[in-house]
């Protein structure tokens, strides 16, 4: 009898060791769900906020939507809580990132990746044919054959890179220059990557996210046919006058001068705020010149009276053109409508995006487009002293420093929109505390909004 009753309680004793085994896994497994959709919560605020304002832009506020996904960057839900965060520059920002506040990889030249600490010739070289059509090996760099007689499983795409992780797959980039810390590349600062040589990565234990390349180069950000007004961008190759007209406020006058320079060869518009309009349009048909000459200037007036207070700079006519003289021309509010709102060509596809200058680190104005050190903090000060941003280009103008010179080369990497954003959503359970991540990668130029990746690391 004894000995029965001791099996019996050994029996019971089992199980309920495993019934509390089995009830901790079984809470755990909620805890992740929980902490998962906690994670998918924060990104469908995103993207809600992302479509508003899509939907609804506000072309007089450049930070609307930055400063409304910031300030929904946390909430909670019935069983959790999430946390969307990113580093930039060695600061942590609450939010999504903005790919749109890093150059394209797929739009720089070989003297702008020079510029980048860590990128030797051969790199370059080896870059610029992964990415060109063609299987000519340049000077320095490699084909396909250098990959196919090392054995490797993969060749040049000879396209666009569509991430910086395939950075990684090109001859001679090593991870420790891509990612650096950020070893996972979700662009936060996790417990392993500060925490020195206790785990993998090898890191600095300062509280600050070294993320190497892929803290200043994106893959990700896109163009888009959409203006800051929400409208699809004017082509002004086939655009009548009066559309230009009522798009942009010009004269009759300056409308003309202006199709008439879109409709000549290697057309740009961001030479309107280094070369006077009529300068531009003298090199089209006669009929476009002559347009140029005479009228009234209108909403294009040169006066300073005529200027919003957003282009009050008080430029001189050699300044830039801010200050363009003649009948015909344009100020920088009018040149700063014409950026936003038209373009040279029709829109046919998506390519790699411009760098939105509201949101632009000042690691990347330096380093990769070598910048004055001095004009970039003033840039930055000024754009920070704007409660709505800069709403156009042609708003850097009267920044002292900023010359003709120096923004020309700069401006067709420079834009006032951002349309791809990172979200690195973190949730948290309320059961036990454990935390689950999901980065998505949303382009938010369509209605509804795009999903370009999805990962859970």
């Amino acid at each position: 009898m004894i000995w029965a009753v001791a099996i019996a309680a050994a029996i019971v004793g089992g199980l309920q060791v495993l019934s509390f085994r089995q009830a901790v896994l079984g809470n755990d497994a909620l805890a992740r769900v929980q902490a998962r959709w906690a994670a998918r919560a924060g990104v469908e605020v995103m993207i809600a906020i992302m479509e508003y304002h899509t939907q609804n832009p506000d072309p007089e506020d450049a930070l609307a939507m930055i400063l409304d996904l910031q300030d929904h960057s946390s909430g909670t839900v019935e069983t959790g809580a999430y946390d969307i965060r990113h580093f930039l520059d060695g600061q942590e920002f609450a939010g999504p990132l903005d790919e749109h506040s890093k150059a394209n990889i797929n739009l720089l030249s070989t003297s702008e990746m020079l510029n980048i600490r860590g990128m030797m010739p051969d790199v370059v070289g080896a870059i610029l044919d992964w990415r060109d059509a063609n299987e000519e090996a340049s000077m320095l760099g490699v084909e396909k054959t250098f990959y196919q007689n090392r054995g490797l499983s993969y060749e040049p795409r000879n396209a666009d890179f569509r991430s910086i992780a395939e950075l990684e797959l090109v001859a001679g980039v090593w991870p420790e220059y891509a990612r650096a810390e950020d070893w996972n590349l979700n662009g936060r600062l996790d417990s392993n990557e500060d925490d020195g040589d206790q785990t993998w990565p090898e890191d600095k234990p300062d509280g600050v996210l070294e993320p190497g390349w892929s803290g200043i180069l994106t893959a990700a950000s896109r163009s888009s046919a959409l203006a800051p007004s929400g409208e699809p961008r004017l082509n002004l190759a086939t655009a009548s006058t009066q559309e230009v007209g009522e798009r942009t406020g010009l004269t009759e006058t300056q409308a003309n001068a202006l199709i008439a320079y879109a409709k000549t060869p290697n057309a740009r518009l961001e030479q309107l705020l280094s070369v006077p309009l009529t300068t531009l349009s003298q090199g089209s048909t006669g009929s476009g010149a002559a347009g140029s000459a005479g009228g009234k200037s209108g909403g294009g007036s040169t006066s300073a009276g005529g200027r919003t207070g957003r282009s009050s700079g008080g430029r001189s006519s050699t300044g830039g053109a801010g200050a363009q003289g003649g009948a015909g021309n344009l100020d920088s509010a009018a040149i700063g409508r014409v950026l936003n709102e038209c373009s040279v060509s029709e829109f046919k596809r998506p390519g790699p995006g411009k760098i939105n200058i509201n949101t632009v680190s000042g690691t990347v104005l330096r380093e990769v487009f070598d910048l004055n050190p001095k004009l970039v903090d003033t840039l930055l000060s000024r754009r920070d002293a704007k409660p709505t941003g800069l709403t156009s280009l042609a708003a850097v103008l009267d920044i002292p420093g900023m010359t003709t010179q120096v923004l020309a080369p700069l401006a067709k990497h420079l834009g006032v929109q951002s349309f791809v954003f990172t979200i690195t959503s973190r949730g948290r359970s309320f059961i036990s505390g454990g935390e689950s991540e999901v980065m998505v990668t949303v382009d938010r130029s369509m209605l509804p909004a795009q999903i370009l990746s999805y990962r859970e690391p």
